[in-house]
């Protein structure tokens, strides 16, 4: 008798539970009534009262985790699967399973053997998972102390409990940034004191500070996870600032960055985006930073003459009210979750295309799969020209708003650009005059 593929998965969950081989299982394509949802992502943590299961509700703009004993797990789970999520991927410490179901209900069922960890089955001498980790070469050394401070990193140089994902944001921002720089400023203008020639900009940057040092800005810095990322990589060439609202997370930065020994070129301050003095900049940070706070930092970023502006937007609210459907996309923008995609879409390509006005080369990319973290958009823009009114370019900005129904938008005020279209000129009639 051919068992049904979600029962067989459904089995493949309760033996992983029940022996505690469960690695972590990630629920996606979600299509329940909450249009907000993205993904369900379930995985086991040490609580003192025992092993539960972490449930991470992935929403647009904000996680929501709840922990969930393992015998009540399995009914939560069971009515979601096929239903609410089409999308289910099961790791154990020894396989992987994929439910894919379709939305005429059928189903399908693939499962592939992973290497064994090291205590299940793995023969000597074999490869086990970590091992390609471990000998990858990070820009920010796993044992950095201040990875530890900030409860990233154990002693060992390993991730923390839940933290693996944070570890791997932090290497890649610390990746992405180190091209960004050699870009934004060519080894030529970053060699170290000595007048060396620098293989590339972060080997220069990372030479003993000159007498004028880069200053960087990290607006909204939160924890200040990438604002130390920013400090090691660039070190001593770099004088590293993170602005930040809430003062109890500066003082907890300050007193890592002193305890670490890089307050000299590390500092935190509180304040706010829009209002931070910024005297001088030559690169702005801002990840994360909520819907209109995002064209602040930017326009921040462009007033100060930045050379390079890194953003990662998030809430993209500002234009969903003034979004106008073009009728030949009205049937499609009469579902929630597309309207949602579209006002994010529309909103950072306006971005985009306000910083190219401004004089700005813009790249717009994924920063980390969307596995690891919700907010993935960045936005990376490195300083061309003097800004200088671009008749071509405001008329496609126009156009590409009008076509959305955008009047206004918080970046071009910033900027003083009209979006409205320009009235064409249109000659009086014989017996007219021209202000009839």
């Amino acid at each position: 008798m051919n068992v049904p593929a979600r029962d067989r998965f459904l089995e493949l969950l309760r033996t992983a539970l029940q022996e505690g081989s469960l690695v972590k299982l990630t629920l996606g394509k979600h299509r329940g009534a909450d249009a907000t949802l993205r993904n369900l992502f379930v995985r086991p943590v040490q609580l003192k009262s025992g092993t539960h299961l972490a449930f991470v509700w992935r929403h647009a703009t904000r996680d929501i985790t709840k922990n969930v004993a393992p015998a009540a797990a399995l009914a939560q789970l069971e009515p979601l699967l096929g239903r609410d999520f089409l999308d289910a991927h099961l790791f154990t410490q020894t396989q992987s399973a994929q439910l894919e179901t379709q939305p005429d209900g059928s189903a399908r069922l693939r499962v592939q053997a992973t290497a064994a960890s090291p205590g299940h089955g793995a023969p000597a001498g074999a490869p086990t998972a970590g091992a390609h980790d471990a000998a990858r070469h990070y820009l920010i050394p796993p044992n950095a102390p201040w990875l530890r401070g900030l409860g990233v990193m154990n002693d060992r140089g390993q991730p923390r409990e839940g933290m693996a994902d944070k570890h791997r944001q932090i290497q890649k921002f610390a990746e992405l940034l180190s091209h960004l720089v050699a870009e934004a400023f060519p080894a030529s203008d970053v060699s170290s004191a000595s007048g060396a020639d620098a293989p590339d900009a972060t080997a220069a940057l990372a030479a003993p500070s000159p007498a004028t040092p880069l200053h960087v800005a990290d607006m909204g810095s939160g924890k200040g996870y990438l604002t130390f990322a920013v400090a090691a990589l660039l070190g001593n060439r770099a004088r590293v600032q993170g602005i930040e609202a809430r003062p109890e997370l500066v003082a907890l930065c300050n007193r890592i960055a002193q305890a670490e020994g890089m307050g000299e070129h590390l500092s935190f301050a509180a304040g706010h985006i829009a209002d931070t003095p910024l005297p001088h900049c030559d690169i702005l940070i801002a990840l994360h930073a909520c819907d209109t706070a995002t064209d602040d930092a930017l326009a921040r970023g462009i007033q100060a003459g930045a050379r390079l502006i890194v953003v990662s937007p998030c809430c993209q609210k500002e234009l969903r009210r003034q979004l106008q459907a073009p009728p030949v996309l009205a049937d499609a923008l009469r579902h929630g979750i597309f309207q949602e995609r579209q006002a994010e879409f529309v909103t950072d390509a306006l971005r985009a295309q306000l910083l190219e006005y401004a004089g700005y080369r813009t790249k717009v990319f994924e920063f980390i799969s969307t596995e690891h973290t919700a907010k993935n958009l960045m936005i990376a823009a490195v300083r061309t020209v003097t800004p200088g009114a671009d008749p071509e370019t405001a008329a496609r900005l126009r156009a590409f708003a009008a076509f959305y129904g955008i009047r206004q938008q918080a970046l071009a005020s910033h900027l003083g650009v009209s979006l409205l279209p320009e009235r064409p000129f249109v000659p009086p009639l014989p017996g007219e005059t021209s202000d009839a």
